[in-house]
């Protein structure tokens, strides 16, 4: 029963974390500094970027590893959990892919045109990281729906 309890509240704590982080950054920091020069804005946002992805990563180990092991404490495998399990172990899933994908191509491009002060390229790069934060962000939430609800469903 520890182990449980313990694994619940890191996989809570985890996707708190990353839903959190990236309705924060998408919903509240983006809109709000608009008004500051591109350098600033740019450089604002791959600081605050680089400090989130650190923790991004660590959801990333986090939610899955918590996972399967709440999974397999409480049910003994993947063929006796709910289906609601299995929604969210796929969109879990899928969500990592996204993020693999952001970090490996437009971010690493990113970062390298703020090393360079490119900022055109900067903001051109800016623009499907944050459509790939809009599109977890919406998974994310779903996610967070599932989890809270899922032991109700029919």
């Amino acid at each position: 029963m520890f182990v449980s309890t313990l694994m619940i509240v890191f996989h809570i704590l985890a996707a708190v974390v990353w839903v959190g982080g990236m309705f924060f950054a998408h919903v509240a920091l983006r809109p709000s500094i608009g008004a500051l020069e591109p350098p600033q804005r740019l450089k604002l946002m791959h600081d605050v970027l680089g400090r989130f992805f650190t923790w991004v990563w660590v959801a990333v180990i986090v939610l899955p590893t918590s996972g399967y092991i709440l999974i397999f404490a409480i049910y003994g495998d993947l063929s006796t959990s709910p289906v609601y399990m299995h929604v969210m172990q796929a969109v879990g899933w899928l969500m990592i892919a996204l993020f693999f994908g952001l970090f490996a191509v437009p971010y690493q491009r990113f970062t390298a045109a703020i090393a360079a002060q490119d900022w055109p390229s900067a903001g051109s790069h800016l623009a499907p990281i944050r459509h790939i934060v809009a599109i977890n962000l919406l998974l994310g939430l779903i996610t967070a729906a599932i989890g809270a609800s899922g032991r109700f469903w029919g």
